[in-house]
């Protein structure tokens, strides 16, 4: 009851201000020029999004996660609508930034965990909405054709960017392909008729119901098409969330220095997007007629002032991977996602995080989503080995 008092009050103010910022501008201008006041309102991205975000809730799915009252009230402000585009900036090519919900290493200096997230069942049946990430034009959005790269790094950079760094992914005799999971006990939401035991909101210990089986998903299909590949299941995050990017270091540098063939490390996770009033936001695109996961990738770069020589090398092998999937696929791919922290990355320059889904999604199209991907990235593997 509290909760939905909450919320009433919270769309009353919503209105109040709308019916503020419009006086406000009526003071300063005659009614002819109003409109013009508050589009420049509008342009400060500051105030829009703080109105939309305070007001309507955090949106990571920007428009397609508005509903309802929502709507109407975007619809009825010139302000709020102004903001629009801002929040899709945060939630619709980065789900507010990746890896979202708080699961982001300390971007001072690349390797310390934050807390762990907070993850809990949306507060009504509807909370789970759907969203597909997409790509947008300007602002922090890089774009090379039609690939996107969303700019987190605040560092001032432009398109150019996407054609710099060099592919340096030799694949010879030996493993090839080594999958790891910083955070494996990530799970998603049990709709599906998947059911296992959490050890956290939406976390379990049991790797056939968490991100790990979405890698050794993955795994199998780089096999069938002749790759070898190691998949370490170790759950770095367990029973200790913070220090698991320290722990998934170990782990790679151990299968590096034992195998120094590998060249391509994939550390999977999955996302998660949570909307102010609690909605739970699932990634997803229409693949063949099938309902699967989208997959984003994550590069780490020097940003945070951690050493990182070689990150342009690193996006340069995940944009050509990037380049075929938005061929190949109607939306399977969200777009890549530029970060401060390294996520371990200047340990091989073939190194990708990759998020599968988020928690709203169920296994089955996280499974769909992250087979499909695979398949994409062996097909491109094979054409860069020919």
């Amino acid at each position: 009851m509290e909760n939905k008092v909450g919320r009433a009050l919270r769309r009353g103010v919503a209105l109040g201000l709308v019916l503020a910022a419009a006086w406000g501008v009526s003071l300063m201008a005659d009614l002819g020029a109003m409109g013009d006041g508050l589009a420049g309102l509008g342009e400060e991205p500051a105030l829009a999004v703080t109105l939309m975000a305070a007001q309507l809730g955090e949106l990571p799915g920007g428009a397609r996660g508005l509903t309802g009252w929502r709507r109407l009230l975007l619809e009825a402000s010139p302000l709020l609508e102004q903001g629009e585009g801002a929040v899709l900036e945060l939630g619709a090519g980065g789900g507010g930034g990746a890896p979202a919900g708080g699961e982001d290493p300390d971007p001072e200096d690349g390797e310390e965990d934050m807390d762990q997230p907070n993850l809990q069942p949306p507060d009504s049946g509807d909370g789970i909405v759907e969203m597909t990430g997409q790509g947008k034009e300007g602002s922090l959005y890089l774009r090379d054709g039609g690939v996107y790269v969303y700019n987190r790094t605040d560092r001032e950079l432009d398109a150019s960017l996407l054609r710099e760094g060099t592919v340096d992914v030799p694949l010879g005799e030996g493993p090839h392909i080594l999958i790891v999971h910083t955070h494996g006990s990530e799970a998603y939401s049990m709709t599906d008729g998947d059911v296992y035991e959490e050890s956290d909101p939406y976390r379990t210990t049991d790797c056939a119901h968490n991100v790990v089986r979405v890698g050794e998903e993955m795994a199998t299909v780089f096999r069938a098409y002749g790759f070898q590949v190691i998949h370490d299941t170790t759950l770095c995050d367990y029973p200790a969330y913070n220090g698991a990017y320290d722990r998934s270091k170990a782990v790679v540098e151990q299968w590096l220095e034992r195998y120094p063939s590998i060249r391509v490390v994939l550390d999977v996770h999955r996302d998660a997007l949570v909307g102010g009033d609690g909605e739970i936001y699932k990634m997803v695109s229409t693949e063949a007629g099938e309902k699967v996961a989208q997959v984003m990738m994550v590069l780490g770069t020097d940003a945070g002032g951690a050493e990182h020589p070689r990150w342009k090398d690193n996006m340069a092998f995940a944009l050509s991977l990037q380049r075929n999937l938005v061929k190949g696929y109607t939306s399977l791919a969200r777009p890549t996602v530029l970060r401060k922290s390294r996520y371990n990355q200047q340990l091989c320059p073939g190194s990708i995080l990759v998020e599968v889904g988020g928690h709203g999604n169920s296994l089955s199209e996280a499974i769909a989503g992250g087979r499909l991907w695979a398949d994409n990235v062996a097909r491109t593997l094979l054409e860069m080995k020919g």
